[in-house]
């Protein structure tokens, strides 16, 4: 690991030179040297990466380069700061006029370069002579890195599950039985990674499990469970509150959401499952949130601990999952191991089939090892480097007394596996324990993660976006990240997760590299204080919110996220972030949730090497100027949480930041659309405005089309009519288009107001557009079209789907059609639609006759719908409804219950 830090540096370093010379050249030559002292550094931190058995002395050596690393890319990073802030960041670079101020700076970084060099020159003199990398390790080593990592990826989930036919029928068989009994527990039982959330999953996601229950729900528990967080979390699935619903439940104490809960599932069949549940005590406190319900109502534990299941109910006995067999876990090495595109024949050669077989029996039939060993094993080509493996197993076992050898092969397996990354990668997978247990991890929050941190190179060839694809997918693809879910594609990661033994893995190692801290704060204290100098990196871990207080200057610190839990209590005190937050100047990345009023202090303006502002508050907030003189920021992202984009910051005069790449969400008024500032925003990606004015908007979006990199366009308005949405035709790079808000449409000699929607687009979504004439007109002529949100976008009765229109559409939900009676699809229409969700619209008799058509529908949902269409699909008593030959096809369909009086609200989070 210490190699990849010094890497880093190395490249930080390299990418500074190139980058910040005006400000570097005055000190220029103790850069290049302390460069080239860390870059002969760099080999032999190489070996003592594949030696890892050394003696203390030899790991202190280690410790102190990687320490030394760091402080040179803080003395460097530092002084640029002080020379920007000096010449000043805006208009022509100014020489220092002050006789005096130059050679004081310059005097100071002089000394500190020079200790971090003396130091580092007593460390070289210890070690052996090693040749210095020649020049093509520079800036673009992590490219080359990258350009060797394979490009074939399964993209499928938990594919190569064995040996859990039986346990799942054994599970599907408990669940179905109709006992009539409160609390009947059915419990999958057995060690960490042995795949009981993947028989779980597997089980919950059934189409007979979920066509047998009127409600489902998952919570992953954990081994700090959070009682109240649980409850919260099952009583929104179930309810599907409104939003001043939300607000009423969120503010309810333990007690109160046991008592809602219990009431709001009594008339249910109903199927929670409680994913690693550690202690029976944390069952007592959750169980009478739970009635007996419609007979055969479920609960369903995952849990480490036979005694928890067993105290559960005494009436079902646990389902234990057992160990692989020898054959069982050849077979699943085999499938990682020797991937299809891979190797050939030769992969069936004596010499593998014998090392493979010695190795997967140290995995003691594990799942988790047997896959991690497999993936590891794929990136081997030849049998010398499988015997390398081999080696490295079978010689640390032989250090481990005798009992502990099982647990301590599997441990081995995933140190190895970790040990194996490419150099660039191992950061990325250590920053995965900024985490929590179970956390569902956003893959663009990652990636701009590690973006700000350094970790992805620039390169002219790719964006640094696709390359943090790229590695996140070869983390994927070695097994040491789970797929969580994928977006509409079915091919791109859109969340992730961690197994806990992994997890466990790369907390052990961030700490011990001293590459992060984390805070997990107790349960009912809600005060964080930073009282001292502590490590780049803090990740404080959620409660039911947070308040941070920042003492002292925290001059290394490169990110800080506070990862608040969204469903915590509302809170009515405003936050006035600490004024001391100014002092992390460092600081690249800083994302804050909270559940009322956010007051950002001036002081923010001095994070001048911040690179993403992300800020989600409940109510209102206060924003300072200096945020939007910040020249390194490239993602501001500050929403209102939980509602529609009704609302933005406005934007300040003079913000012309060429580097931005998202802003979201600016209102426009008359003085931004006197601003040309968005002609200077040459990267500008992803974009979210709200408009005060129509007219505000056509000259806005004429200048917008300049824009080549937009892929991503969200546009408010309301209270503005007579829109002119024509520019939009221009925009041909755009795959991703929200509009919010009415758009009148009388007839018009011109044709449909829809009818300038880019024809690239890919993700549409129209809310409260209210418009009178059929949009399906036009949108089905939108060739690329794959997901479709309609939301309150049309009133009209009367909607037509041509035959041979969407042609790859393959999401649509419609909800908020109030005045829709009629739905008519031609054959041959929407051939790739693979999820329909129609919700809160009770004019709609019944489904349309073309669905029997589209054989590729996988999925559907109906949501507060009429309860004649609901009836006309229903098998009741073995009875075929009416209508139910029209969906008779689809694999999945759920139809909310009619004594739910919920109201669904389906706001997007843009």
């Amino acid at each position: 690991m210490e190699q990849a830090i010094v890497s880093l540096a190395v490249e930080r370093i390299s990418d500074l030179l190139i980058h910040e010379a005006v400000f570097l050249k005055d000190v220029k030559d103790q850069v290049e040297s302390l460069r080239a002292e860390l870059k002969r550094m760099q080999c032999f931190l190489k070996d003592a990466d594949r030696n890892l058995e050394q003696d203390a002395r030899f790991q202190n050596r280690v410790s102190e380069i990687r320490n030394l690393a760091y402080d040179a890319e803080d003395v460097i990073d530092s002084f640029i700061l002080k020379a920007a802030y000096q010449r000043g960041f805006h208009g022509i670079v100014k020489r220092f006029t002050s006789i005096f101020t130059k050679p004081y700076h310059l005097h100071k970084i002089g000394l500190q370069l020079k200790a971090i060099m003396t130091k580092l020159q007593n460390i070289s003199e210890n070690l052996p002579a090693f040749e210095i990398p020649d020049d093509g390790e520079g800036s673009s080593s992590i490219f080359k890195v990258q350009q060797q990592f394979r490009r074939t990826y399964s993209h499928v989930e938990e594919e190569d599950v064995v040996s859990l036919e039986v346990s799942t029928k054994d599970v599907m068989t408990k669940l179905m039985t109709e006992e009539d009994r409160p609390h009947a527990v059915v419990s999958i039982v057995g060690m960490g990674g042995l795949g009981k959330t993947t028989l779980a999953r597997k089980v919950y996601n059934h189409v007979d499990v979920r066509r047998h229950f009127d409600f489902l729900a998952w919570f992953s528990i954990s081994q700090q469970c959070k009682p109240r967080e649980v409850l919260l979390s099952v009583l929104k699935k179930v309810l599907s509150p409104s939003n001043n619903d939300r607000e009423k439940i969120e503010k309810m104490d333990e007690i109160e959401l046991t008592r809602t809960l219990f009431d709001a599932l009594k008339e249910k069949r109903y199927l929670v499952v409680l994913d690693d549940i550690w202690r029976s005590e944390d069952w007592d406190i959750l169980k009478p949130a739970f009635p007996r319900g419609r007979k055969g109502s479920k609960i369903l534990f995952t849990t480490r601990n036979r005694n928890v299941a067993s105290r559960a109910d005494s009436c079902n006995t646990p389902i234990e999952l057992s160990f692989l067999t020898d054959d069982e876990s050849w077979n699943l090495l085999c499938k990682k191991a020797f991937p299809r595109s891979k190797m050939g024949s030769q992969c069936w050669s004596e010499e593998f089939v014998k090392l493979g077989k010695e190795m997967v029996k140290k995995c003691g039939g594990l799942p988790l090892a047997i896959v991690v060993l497999g993936c590891l094993l794929a990136t081997k080509q030849s049998v010398a480097q499988w015997e390398m493996v081999h080696k490295n197993i079978h010689g640390h076992l032989n250090e481990l007394p005798h009992q502990d050898r099982q647990y301590g092969a599997v441990n081995r397996i995933l140190v190895l596996s970790y040990n194996d990354l490419p150099y660039p990668l191992k950061p990325c997978f250590l920053y995965l324990s900024h985490y929590p247990e179970d956390w569902e991890i956003p893959k663009k929050e990652l990636i701009r993660l590690w973006i700000a941190e350094g970790f992805i190179p620039k390169t002219e060839e790719f964006l640094m976006e696709d390359l943090g694809e790229n590695f996140l997918e070869e983390l994927i693809d070695r097994s040491l990240v789970q797929v969580s879910r994928r977006d509409y594609t079915g091919t791109n990661v859109e969340t992730c997760r961690m197994h806990d033994l992994l997890r466990d893995l790369c907390t052990k190692k961030a700490r011990e590299e001293k590459f992060l801290e984390i805070i997990q704060q107790p349960l009912h204290e809600y005060d964080v204080t930073l009282a001292k100098s502590m490590l780049r990196r803090i990740s404080i871990h959620p409660s039911e919110r947070n308040f941070v207080y920042l003492k002292g200057e925290h001059p290394k610190l490169r990110s800080l996220l506070v990862l608040t839990l969204q469903k915590g209590k509302c809170s009515y005190e405003e936050w006035h972030v600490s004024a001391e937050i100014g002092n992390l100047q460092h600081l690249r990345y800083l994302k804050l949730y909270y559940n009322n009023k956010m007051i950002l202090p001036r002081s923010i303006g001095r994070l001048k090497n911040l690179y993403t502002l992300y800020i989600k508050y409940c109510y209102d907030i206060v924003i300072p100027d200096g945020v939007f003189k910040l020249e390194r920021l490239r993602h501001i992202v500050i929403k209102l949480n939980g509602t529609l984009p009704l609302y933005g910051f406005r934007l300040r005069q003079g913000f012309t930041s060429k580097n931005i790449e998202t802003l979201k969400y600016m209102v426009v008024d008359e003085k931004a659309a006197e601003n040309n500032a968005v002609l200077r925003w040459t990267n500008i990606q992803s974009l979210g405005m709200a408009f005060t004015r129509a007219q505000y908007m056509k000259p806005t979006l004429i200048l917008l089309a300049k824009s080549q990199r937009l892929r991503s366009v969200s546009l408010s308005f309301f209270d503005v009519s007579h829109l002119d949405l024509e520019p939009l035709s221009q925009y041909y790079h755009l795959s991703k288009l929200k509009l919010w808000g009415r758009i009148e449409d009388e007839p018009h000699p011109n044709g449909h107001v829809l009818k300038f929607l880019p024809s690239n687009i890919v993700n549409l979504t129209l809310c409260t557009c209210r418009l009178r004439q059929d949009p399906m007109v036009v949108l089905e002529k939108l060739c690329h079209l794959r997901i479709l949100h309609l939301q309150q976008a049309y009133i009209g009765s009367k909607m037509v789907c041509s035959a041979n229109g969407f042609p790859k559409l393959d999401y649509l939900q419609m909800s908020w059609l109030f005045e829709l009676e009629e739905w008519e699809i031609e054959e041959g229409a929407m051939p790739c639609l693979r999820e329909l969700k129609l919700a809160d619209g009770q004019s709609l008799r019944m489904l349309p006759e073309g669905l029997r058509y589209i054989t590729t529908l996988q999925e559907l949902n109906l949501i507060q719908t009429s309860s004649s269409l609901k009836e006309r699909i229903k098998v009741i008593d073995g009875k075929e409804g009416e209508d139910f030959y029209k969906v008779r096809h689809i694999p999945f369909i759920h139809i909310d219950r009619d004594d739910d009086i919920s109201i669904s609200f389906f706001f997007l989070d843009v």
